[in-house]
């Protein structure tokens, strides 16, 4: 017959609110808890069998009671296997073995707190997998009152994001997951890492990024933050052109491929053709022609193509022919290197801007960054003055951490402010200015009455600000690193240029 036997204990812990008892239990009235945190891997070995054969279980496991009369195990679920199998063993007529357990009559219907309990015993032990670790965190974290959430999400190291970053970190498959956990990923770079994994080689960017701050020992993450911006700003590309090419197969248009160079192609864009008669072909007129096809462009527009215009009676525009000259290959290939710079360029803001909001509501502003914004309010550079006459409240509402920087008045949240941080309020103003105009990369010098790229010739200011949050991300412990775009911008403003 099933017994259970108490036995009085002097153990204590903070989280045992209601004091367990320490109970003999008969391993038959033993049933894994549906809440434990182990998963996968769950049968005892046949070296725990044998030692529990021998000495019993030692350690007392962890139980909850369940209505039925049996008891849910939510720590030692394998030791109560080992149990159970010893007891099937013996063939002697010995008594049965009866296993030690704390009795959690306090966690019956508390399923959130029971599997963070059962999570943390078991992510102390061998053996339990990324995945259940990732699952566990999932569901115990979501099923918590919102005290109990904070202090497990304290003594698990996480932060209050933690449950729907265990859920998005679950995508990746088990070997990334173990790749992820050698390296020192923490739940939100797992997390990240799960967002972007469809970019190709995304994995290798971000651990050659993560490699990097862990190199500088300073605990911060501002390669991987510039890495992620970049793998962010790849895959809005690659989901822009998705979107253009089933645009075009919902209206049954062929989206014309690349063709290798050995191979003469004979589609034509409708701009280079007419029809028979001489007229211009337009979308709307060479629609119904069986060769109606696209080619989508650099920003994945499409541009409007004949497949073979000599099969369907088009005739080409008279135009000279021009060769393939070297000269050709060099602007392709320059075209591509703006594409990139250009997309590098607006990808870098999100992680300077997220910098500056830190800054900013910081309770003590750099000094630095005080200074900067002084000289730049004393001095009132041209750039500031347009800025302020077109009254952009956005980007001030966004660095001043406004939870919806397109409605909140700049002002109130500013008034939201200690008296004693009106330089961070400065600050935040000024740095709004220079990020509205370094939004976009190219723009007009009317020094030099030309376009320029701001990655290839920012002006003197310009570049001291993107320096400045150099410098202080650096004296953040490195929580704030320049992308590589920026680098190549500030380039020939740095103290050591000109040596």
């Amino acid at each position: 017959m099933a017994t259970a036997v108490s036995t009085p204990t002097d153990k204590s812990d903070e989280h045992e609110e209601a004091a367990p008892q320490v109970v003999k239990l008969d391993p038959a009235l033993l049933v894994r808890d549906e809440c434990s945190a182990r998963e996968h891997d769950t049968a005892p070995d046949e070296k725990l069998i044998a030692s529990v054969k021998e000495l019993g279980v030692e350690e007392p496991i962890s139980v909850r009671p369940r209505p039925d009369g049996t008891y849910g195990v939510f720590k030692g679920w394998r030791r109560a296997q080992a149990a159970q199998a010893a007891n099937a063993a013996e063939q002697d007529g010995r008594p049965v073995r009866l296993v030690m357990a704390y009795v959690r009559e306090d966690l019956v219907g508390r399923d959130g707190w029971t599997r963070f309990l059962s999570l943390v015993e078991n992510d102390h032990r061998e053996g339990m997998s990324e995945r259940d670790t990732l699952r566990a965190q999932e569901l115990a974290l979501i099923d918590m009152t919102d005290v109990d959430r904070r202090t497990a999400a304290k003594a698990l190291g996480v932060g209050r994001n933690a449950a729907k970053q265990a859920k998005a970190a679950q995508k990746l498959n088990d070997a990334t997951l173990r790749r992820t956990a050698a390296a020192g990923m923490d739940l939100e770079q797992t997390a990240q890492l799960a967002e972007v994994a469809g970019v190709r080689g995304a994995e290798d960017r971000l651990m050659r990024a993560l490699s990097r701050d862990h190199a500088e020992g300073k605990g911060g993450r501002g390669h991987w933050d510039q890495e992620m911006a970049l793998l962010r700003a790849e895959q809005a590309d690659a989901e822009t052109r998705a979107r253009a090419e089933e645009e075009l197969r919902a209206a049954n248009i062929p989206l014309l491929g690349r063709v290798p160079s050995y191979e003469k192609d004979p589609s034509r864009p409708l701009t280079e053709l007419t029809s028979g008669l001489g007229n211009p072909l337009t979308e709307d007129n060479h629609k119904n022609c069986p060769g109606h096809s696209a080619r989508l462009d650099d920003e994945h527009r499409p541009v409007w193509h004949c497949a073979d215009p000599a099969a369907y009676g088009h005739k080409v525009r008279a135009q000279p022919k021009k060769p393939k000259t070297e000269e050709d290959e060099h602007k392709a290939e320059e075209r591509a290197r703006i594409v990139a710079c250009n997309r590098a360029w607006k990808a870098a803001a999100g992680p300077r801007q997220e910098f500056v909001k830190r800054l900013v509501r910081g309770k003590t502003l750099p000094d630095e960054a005080r200074l900067f914004a002084q000289q730049i309010l004393m001095d009132l550079p041209r750039f500031y003055g347009k800025w302020a006459d077109k009254q952009r409240t956005q980007t001030v509402a966004l660095l001043l951490g406004a939870k919806d920087p397109e409605n909140d008045s700049a002002s109130e949240t500013a008034a939201s402010f200690p008296k004693n941080r009106l330089a961070n309020v400065l600050f935040a103003q000024v740095a709004a200015a220079f990020e509205d105009a370094i939004r976009e990369p190219k723009q007009f010098d009317t020094a030099r009455m030309t376009h320029v790229y701001l990655w290839e010739s920012p002006d003197r200011l310009q570049a001291a600000y993107l320096l400045l949050l150099e410098s202080l991300g650096q004296a953040d412990d490195g929580s704030y690193q320049l992308s590589e775009v920026e680098q190549q911008a500030v380039a020939s403003h740095r103290p050591n240029a000109a040596a």
